[in-house]
């Protein structure tokens, strides 16, 4: 059972996607929270595997709270889901320790596998998220030079949203090896976790 907190500063959008988890097996809304200090502190209470974050909210807004979240209970998955993909709202909230990136207008079957692949750790972008980091024009790729081929294979097969156990299966290397390649990656590409560095990859065009 994945146990889903709603975080949203508006009641009919909470209501709206409670709706979504209550007819989808394998899902449990726990609770709700108007902001982020509602929503750190229903986290710290215990009993969330995942947050779903609007980010701009009165008070505590989302990029703070999901560093906050991060910070205390990295175990806790945040996937971002909110109306706006500009540059000032997707890094941010990457960079922080969202685990993805969707917008309110994503389909509802999109946002529950976004949710699904969000608790088992895989990054999850909206796809004009995913062009906007692309697109994004930043400094050279530094440490590109630094990256082995199997180390790019690797990053390739986190951004397409595939688990340890699949790169492992598709590559022909333990789960062991997968890990320790991707461990390698967060400390050349300055990353904290799987997200992140598919983040900073699109942004130095490394992925295409």
């Amino acid at each position: 059972m994945i146990r889903v907190l709603i975080v949203d500063d508006h009641p009919v959008v909470r209501d709206g996607l409670r709706g979504v988890f209550a007819n989808e097996p394998g899902f449990e809304v726990v609770g709700e929270a108007g902001d982020g200090r509602e929503a750190l502190a229903r986290v710290a209470a215990g009993g969330v595997d995942v947050v779903l974050t609007d980010l701009r909210m009165p008070g505590m807004g989302g990029v703070e709270a999901i560093a906050a979240l991060h910070a205390a209970h990295p175990a806790v998955r945040v996937l971002v889901l909110t109306t706006y993909d500009s540059d000032r709202d997707v890094l941010p909230a990457i960079e922080a320790g969202a685990t993805g990136y969707l917008l309110k207008d994503s389909p509802r079957d999109e946002l529950v596998a976004g949710v699904r692949a969000a608790h088992q750790g895989r990054p999850v972008l909206a796809p004009s998220v995913a062009s906007r980091l692309m697109g994004l024009v930043g400094a050279p790729p530094e440490h590109a030079d630094d990256v082995s081929p199997r180390e790019l294979e690797v990053l390739r097969a986190v951004a397409s949203g595939a688990t340890n156990r699949q790169i492992a299966q598709s590559l022909f290397i333990s789960e062991a090896t997968v890990k320790t390649h991707l461990l390698h990656l967060y400390d050349k590409l300055g990353a904290r976790d799987r997200a992140s560095a598919v983040a900073i990859a699109y942004q130095r065009g490394m992925l295409s």
